[in-house]
């Protein structure tokens, strides 16, 4: 299970100290330990009142509300993540809108899920909000030696000691602690990076859906199907160079014709002259939607340049403004690039008819031998597979190839739906 910000260390490490992952690091880090401090301090207060009031029995309710508490963690970890995952996890639970409290509670205790993010709850709070910490204050520290010579320039005459018992004459004296700071900034670099990988990973592991039964937005297809298949694309190719090789051509010779004759009547006025022109005309409307109709089928551009440059075409031609992400290290399988574009088409005309939304963004990304697909607006969300919004005739593509889509909208949204389709056989 790779991280981004592990592969972008690795491949390039000397182009990651100048590239925007140290900062995004840093503030991953950062906010980790504001947010550590924010669950420790919580979560033990609720444990204290919890233990006091149990004597009066409201205690029981708060112990109880405690289990819970790793829900809204997990729901900003998840939001945090962005900062240095691109595809963050998506959220692991049911939809339970418009149920009672009772019901709500009832449920969410026996998913799994509730416990995991507990136990990340509590592993943020106690573990990584010291890391966390201790990271920030060698981050300080290393900022503050690199500016020890702006420092006692800005001070003079004032005294200057880095080292007690040591005073710093002047700026060019602190040019050592400025090396110093300059070393320390680059470890803090390299640190970060490792320490938020860890972290990523730990969320990735607890945070993110798994085979359970209460999944009921996980619309899960594990049957193989590669046969079937085979047999669609066989048959979709066929259709398409009949409709190339056979009706385009008719109509492009019709076309033909008809300007043919259209030249022989010159610029007769006559009622034949007027029919044979609408009929021109109509053979060329009829050539142009077969041609939008083959183009549909199966876009060129999808054959020649593959997923991403196919994605990004129809996100010019949209409604909505969509911002395309799609970083792919090869082609994939065809099979693959078909399934996934139109996923990503049907997604798009799903968001555009029913979400309200008003943009709409696409990550592609290849990991484990899987292409992770996510598709997110920012509409007032409450889609449901079982609504008759597309998304079961998405889980319908995904089945051909032992794929999963993962369908997160809450009410007010965002909706964001995760696609993962395998790409080996």
């Amino acid at each position: 299970m790779s991280v981004a910000v592990w592969e972008a260390m690795k491949q390039h490490p000397l182009r990651f100290l100048t590239s925007s992952w140290p900062l995004r690091c840093w503030a991953f880090l950062f906010g980790g330990m504001v947010l550590g401090l924010a669950v420790l301090v919580s979560f033990a207060a609720l444990l204290f009142f919890g233990v006091m009031l149990s004597v009066v029995g409201v205690g029981l309710v708060v112990l109880t509300l405690t289990t819970v508490f790793g829900l809204p963690v997990a729901n900003m970890e998840r939001r945090r993540l962005r900062l240095v995952e691109p595809v963050p996890p998506p959220d692991p639970h049911s939809s339970l809108a418009g149920v009672s409290a009772r019901a709500w509670l009832r449920t969410r205790l026996r998913e799994r899920a509730t416990w995991r993010e507990l136990g990340y709850a509590v592993i943020l709070a106690v573990f990584f909000t010291g890391a966390n910490t201790g990271f920030v204050v060698l981050l300080g520290l290393s900022g503050m030696l690199l500016a020890t010579p702006v420092v006692v320039w800005a001070l003079a005459p004032e005294t200057v000691m880095i080292i007690p018992g040591h005073a710093i004459p002047g700026p060019t004296s602190a040019l050592p602690f400025c090396a110093l700071g300059l070393l320390g900034l680059v470890l803090c670099a390299y640190g970060a990076a490792l320490l938020a990988a860890a972290q990523v990973k730990t969320a990735l592991f607890l945070l993110s859906p798994r085979d359970e039964p209460s999944q009921s937005r996980v619309i899960e297809l594990t049957r193989s199907r590669i046969r079937l298949a085979d047999a669609f694309e066989a048959e979709r190719r066929r259709i398409e160079r009949d409709l190339h090789d056979g009706a385009q051509q008719q109509l492009v010779v019709l076309t033909m014709t008809l300007g043919l004759a259209q030249m022989e009547m010159g610029e007769s006025a006559s009622p034949a002259a007027a029919l044979v022109s609408r009929a021109r005309g109509e053979a060329r409307q009829a050539l142009d939607d077969l041609r939008r109709l083959v183009r549909g089928i199966h876009p060129q551009v999808l054959t020649d340049h593959g997923l991403a440059a196919a994605v990004a075409e129809v996100a010019l031609g949209h409604l909505l403004p969509v911002t395309v992400d799609i970083d792919l290290p090869h082609r994939l399988p065809g099979a693959v690039e078909t399934t996934a574009y139109f996923t990503v088409t049907e997604a798009l005309t799903n968001a555009a008819k029913h979400s309200g939304a008003s943009r709409v963004a696409v990550v592609g990304r290849y990991k484990n031998d899987r292409l992770i697909l996510l598709i997110t607006d920012d509409g007032h969300g409450g889609a449901d597979p079982a609504g008759g919004t597309g998304l079961s005739g998405l889980a319908d593509r995904m089945a051909i190839l032992k794929g999963r889509l993962v369908v997160s909208s809450p009410r007010g949204g965002p909706t964001q739906l995760r696609v993962e389709v395998p790409c080996s056989g």
